[in-house]
């Protein structure tokens, strides 16, 4: 018998994601703020430009997490406690395989990183230094993204906070120690976070706990069955193939605004945060779908996916509303804190509008993606992103040439709608497919 979906239960899964999310922008505050005690720039934009290669390299094993959250809620739902144990080990060996092979290919993936992006001689020995260290930590901290999946899917999201504390907490205080204390620069940022990761690594296997205590983590017939692992592949690849379809329309649109000039691709970067903090506030509720979505298909039980489905999207809504309020009414304010310069600030006021529509016209996208990965009807989540970003780019040119910066901005939020549409018509058939 199905646990009651309820409001409260709802939140008691979303709200511990977006507190665990507000901790993130803290940690990149504190490593700016240590080594800028420093008085020099490099050490700054050494470990910024380092922290952005590593997490983009990261950033392509993300599909890790999503994919062993919808796997593992549909194994709950069908009571298929092995078949939960052995999801962990699949997920756990993936990150550490991922990690080795990244230590590995290290000096091409950086070679080809500051070719793309090239800094400085000064920042780029030292942000090498820094990825030097850190990428020892690659295995922990993609395993972490399989062992965040297993916990969301369990509803265990405050255990996940915990995590995210502890490992934000003990990097904060390393930090504190290696750079302020022991005078190590650069180096000691890294150390913090690599001591971070490991440690972050061994809380959650701990946490896993339970998992260890069943023998079917080590069933390895079952862990290395052939079909369940061509299934998680195809759902792994599937949602990477749209992450990096999404990728490429937000970075397009950084490239596309840095045409109309510094002035307005400041301004352009200052409104983005707004979206930023839009994806982070629904994030928890994308992740409540993505849970109780995923439980619901795997009890073949369509009623509670639906009820499921309009729980959470309600929910999303509503943030996404008062987010819209919110930008309306402080916007002006909270740009003002952002930056001095005059000419950006004003740049900014003009386009601020598209951030009081960005969370309504953007919210069917965002939770349907919570509702699709529990599903794991990653196929029609990859499929429809192709047709999105097609959208998108067959926009892009003509309204940027008919309307300039309005017209990118345009172009994004019309990609927004874009995915929340065609998912919305596929998910009839989510329904149907919860029903067999």
């Amino acid at each position: 018998m199905a646990d009651p979906l309820t409001h409260r239960r709802v939140l008691h899964i979303a709200l511990p994601v977006v507190l665990s999310n507000a901790t993130v922008p803290i940690l990149g505050v504190v490593d700016t703020g240590v080594v800028g005690q420093l008085g020099e720039a490099a050490p700054i934009g050494a470990v910024g430009i380092g922290a952005i290669i590593l997490t983009a390299i990261y950033w392509v094993f993300g599909f890790l997490r999503m994919g062993t959250s919808g796997l593992t809620a549909q194994a709950i739902g069908a009571e298929d406690t092995p078949e939960v144990a052995a999801l962990l080990s699949r997920a756990l060996m993936i990150g550490l395989m991922a990690g080795v092979a990244i230590i590995l290919l290290q000096p091409l993936l950086f070679a080809g990183a500051f070719r793309i992006s090239p800094a400085s001689q000064e920042v780029e020995t030292l942000a090498r230094q820094y990825m030097g260290i850190r990428v020892w930590s690659a295995p922990a901290a993609i395993a972490l993204y399989g062992i965040t999946g297993w916990l969301i899917a369990q509803e265990r999201t405050g255990a996940v906070l915990g995590l995210q504390v502890l490992m934000n907490g003990a990097n904060i205080l390393l930090d504190l120690v290696f750079v302020l204390g022991l005078d190590w620069g650069v180096p000691g940022v890294a150390w913090a976070t690599f001591i971070a990761e490991w440690s972050g690594l061994l809380f959650g296997l701990w946490l896993c706990r339970a998992a260890f205590a069943v023998p079917a983590w080590r069933d390895w017939p079952r862990v290395f069955d052939r079909a369940r692992l061509i299934n998680m592949g195809v759902v792994n690849s599937d949602i990477m193939i749209r992450s990096v379809l999404l990728q490429a329309v937000f970075v397009s649109f950084l490239f596309w605004g840095a045409d109309f000039g510094d002035v307005q691709l400041a301004a352009n970067q200052i409104l983005l945060q707004f979206l930023e903090v839009t994806a982070f506030a629904l994030d928890g509720f994308a992740i409540a779908a993505e849970t109780l979505v995923g439980q619901a298909m795997g009890r073949r039980d369509p009623a509670h996916l639906r009820r499921a489905a309009v729980l959470t999207s309600g929910w999303g809504a509503a943030i996404c509303a008062g987010l819209a309020s919110s930008f309306f009414a402080a916007g002006p304010l909270v740009i003002d804190v952002m930056t001095t310069a005059e000419p950006v600030r004003a740049a900014a006021r003009v386009f601020l509008p598209y951030m009081v529509a960005a969370p309504l016209l953007g919210v069917a996208a965002w939770m349907l993606d919570g509702i699709f990965i529990g599903a794991t009807r990653t196929r029609d989540m990859r499929n429809m992103m192709i047709i999105t970003t097609l959208v998108y780019f067959a926009a892009v040119i003509p309204l940027t040439a008919a309307f300039g910066n309005h017209g990118l901005w345009m172009a994004l939020l019309l990609s927004f709608v874009a995915r929340g549409v065609t998912l919305g018509l596929r998910y009839p058939a989510l329904e149907r497919a919860a029903a067999r």
